[in-house]
This record gives C-alpha cells, sequence and structure tokens, in this order.
C-alpha cells in the first residue's frame, strides 16, 4: 500500500513564501513522476508543477518562475517552493505519485491573504 504526506501548507501573506514536502512510502517499484496539484474553492483541480524520475519539470504557466519544484529519491520526496505568492494561489494542494498506478495525498490548504 502507498502512502503520500504532505506538510507544509498554512497562512502567508501576499508576496510570502511557503514549502511544501510530501514523502511516499509503501510499496513503490518504480517512480514515472511526482507532482503538485492544487484546488481552489469551486474550481477543478489543476496541474501546478510536475518531476519525472529523470529530473524534468514542468510548470504551469501561472506559477513559472515564482514555484520551484524538486526531488529527494532516498526517501521518494517531492518539494513545492513557492515564493512571491499570491491571493489566487490560495487553494488545496495535493501531492501526486505516477508509479504504473496514480496515487493523491489528502492534500495540504495553502492560504494567502493579508
Amino acid at each position: 500500500q502507498v502512502q503520500l504526506v504532505e506538510s507544509g501548507g498554512g497562512l502567508v501573506q501576499p508576496g510570502g513564501s511557503l514549502r511544501l514536502s510530501c514523502a511516499a512510502s509503501g510499496s513503490i517499484f518504480r517512480i514515472y513522476a511526482m507532482g503538485w496539484y492544487r484546488q481552489a474553492p469551486g474550481k477543478q483541480r489543476e496541474l501546478v508543477a510536475t518531476i519525472t524520475s529523470g529530473g524534468s519539470t514542468n510548470y504551469a504557466d501561472s506559477v513559472k518562475g515564482r514555484f520551484a519544484i524538486s526531488r529527494d529519491n532516498a526517501p521518494n520526496t517531492v518539494y513545492l517552493q513557492m515564493n512571491s505568492l499570491k491571493p489566487e494561489d490560495t487553494a488545496v494542494y495535493y501531492c501526486n505519485l505516477q508509479t504504473n498506478m496514480v496515487y493523491w495525498g489528502k492534500g495540504t490548504l495553502v492560504t494567502v491573504s493579508s
């Protein structure tokens, strides 16, 4: 059984920074990619950033230049450094793991407000 445990969410003022972490554990044989998605109230879940096992990254246009995704292979942990946060970044952020199956974390709330 695979588990994803996210941490690092919270309340931050506009212009501030947060760092999200997601640790994957369990029967993981091969990871193709890990990433972060987010869902704001009343909106669909959307991609934020992904990183492949080879280190290739992909970002939503709305976060390019402000967010950075990184990964430690041992343990299987993915990070999302979020800088210059805006109120529109407010959402529940979900960790995503792609093996031969897709797994999701339970989410961590990020609130950007003054």
